[in-house]
C-alpha cells in the first residue's frame, strides 16, 4: 500500500511510465501522483510507447526494459536523442544492459515504487 506523501517533490513534473505489469504500473503511478507528478501512461507496449515519445508531453520517463517480451532499448534511444532523461526498471542484471546505457539509473525488480521517487525527482526540471 502506498503511504501518504511526505512532500510534493515531483510537483509540476510530467513522468512517462512504460510498464507492462499492471500491479507494478499502478503502484508506480500512485507513488508518483502522490508526490505531485502528472503521470503519462502507464503504457505497456512498444508501438504505443514510441508514439508517445514522438508526441512528447513529459519531462522524464520510467522504462521497463522488457515490454511484453520485447526490449525497450529503441525507446531509450529515442528519449536519449530528444534529451529526455529516464530510469530503467528491470528484472535483468546490469551486465545485460547495453554499454551505451550503463550510466542510466537501473531499478531491479521487485522494487518498492517509493524508492524510485528520489531518482525521478533528480531528473525532473526544477519548477520556475
Amino acid at each position: 500500500m502506498i503511504q501518504a506523501p511526505r512532500s510534493d517533490c515531483l510537483r509540476g513534473c510530467r513522468v512517462l511510465v512504460l510498464e507492462d505489469e499492471y500491479l507494478l504500473a499502478d503502484d508506480l503511478k500512485q507513488a508518483l501522483t502522490l508526490r505531485g507528478a502528472a503521470v503519462v501512461g502507464p503504457i505497456g507496449n512498444l508501438a504505443e510507447a514510441s508514439e508517445q515519445v514522438g508526441r512528447d508531453g513529459f519531462d522524464v520517463a520510467v522504462i521497463d526494459v522488457n515490454l511484453n517480451g520485447k526490449t525497450a532499448y529503441a525507446i531509450a534511444d529515442q528519449l536519449d536523442c530528444k534529451g529526455i532523461p529516464f530510469v530503467f526498471t528491470t528484472g535483468y542484471s546490469k551486465e545485460v544492459i547495453p554499454a551505451r546505457f550503463r550510466n542510466v539509473i537501473r531499478w531491479e525488480k521487485p522494487y518498492n515504487p517509493e524508492q524510485i521517487i528520489c531518482d525521478v525527482a533528480k531528473l525532473c526540471p526544477m519548477p520556475s
